[in-house]
């Protein structure tokens, strides 16, 4: 599995040409499943773990890995089946997800695949808003068509962590709480709980918010308003949008609106779990105005004031 993972630093100059790497696992015998690659650190196998008192149901416990302790969620059963039991095939995924570290307790580790973002597709309607996926996908393998649904990992943390939304004292500029009312602010995210906590945060300032679930539905939008005569880039104060999104993920996304002289001027905020240093790189590459990681309240509304602010002069 290390030789699996060994060149993942090599592949990130897959994001911003709208493709990805899935690494693909297994919780059950039936179902394949997957996370990108890009949010993995390391697949060990599952060392002893230590019992953490008073946790989350899902936590299996805690790992020592080269001297870092690092929290272990039962996957399984943090998305709504019996827990995995832990056996000589169980893995563990290591994962960095919004500057934390932690471990997912899966089966088999099968393989790393190279998709397009246009492969990747939403889960379907019926499966229903409290389902555990962002999306799904098909693989083609010796003939044989298999189903991967792409795990919610926001979700799956947001259960475990209880993400807090209120703000700190001090952030809120009360000079600029009067202008805040009517402002409108575009969120492009595939992790409907994702949008739940930018839209309960930012609703808090009386921003009224937009939402879409991918980059392509984003893009369309904007272009619909663009021709109606909009002028997007001032009636939007911002966009706020997710890296990874099915069909278009919000680098292209960035690069399409750029490339639009009726657009181009929209400022647009990138806001991701993925790594802050990678994403500054990406930040410049495909012209985004700003990065801020996800699950910060007090980062995201320091960010929309300082756009407000210089909107005012």
């Amino acid at each position: 599995m290390k030789k699996v993972l060994d060149s993942v630093d090599q592949r990130t100059n897959l994001v911003g040409e709208n493709r990805l790497e899935l690494l693909l696992f297994r919780i059950n015998s039936t179902q394949l499943f997957a996370i990108n690659v890009f949010k993995v650190k390391e697949v060990v196998k599952v060392p002893s773990l230590s019992a953490l008192p008073g946790s989350n149901n899902s936590i299996a416990g805690v790992a020592n890995i080269r001297g870092t302790s690092i929290p272990v969620i039962n996957l399984r059963g943090a998305i709504g089946f019996s827990p995995l039991p832990i056996t000589d095939d169980c893995n563990l995924i290591i994962t960095e997800y919004n500057r934390s570290i932690q471990g997912f307790l899966v089966g088999k580790v099968e393989h790393i695949v190279n998709l397009t973002w246009g492969d990747i597709m939403p889960p379907p309607k019926m499966a229903g808003k409290n389902n555990y996926l962002t999306a799904i996908t098909r693989l083609e393998d010796q003939g044989q068509s298999r189903l991967v649904s792409i795990i919610d990992v926001e979700k799956v943390l947001a259960e475990i962590i209880n993400y807090d939304i209120r703000l700190s004292d001090g952030v809120l500029d009360e000079a600029l709480a009067p202008q805040m009312p009517g402002r409108k602010i575009l969120i492009v995210d595939d992790s409907s709980t994702a949008r739940r906590q930018v839209r309960e945060t930012l609703s808090q300032l009386g921003i009224e918010i937009i939402e879409a679930s991918d980059g392509l539905q984003a893009l369309n939008l904007l272009k619909s308003w663009a021709d109606n005569g909009q002028n997007v880039a001032t009636d939007l104060l911002m966009m706020i949008t997710d890296a990874e999104m099915p069909e278009m993920d919000g680098y292209k996304l960035t690069s399409e609106v750029r490339a639009d002289p009726r657009m181009a001027s929209l400022f647009i905020t990138l806001n991701t779990s993925l790594s802050g240093s990678f994403n500054n790189a990406m930040v410049e590459k495909v012209g985004c105005d700003a990065f801020i990681s996800k699950f910060q309240p007090d980062l995201l509304v320091t960010g929309v004031q300082n756009r407000l602010r210089d909107i005012l002069g």
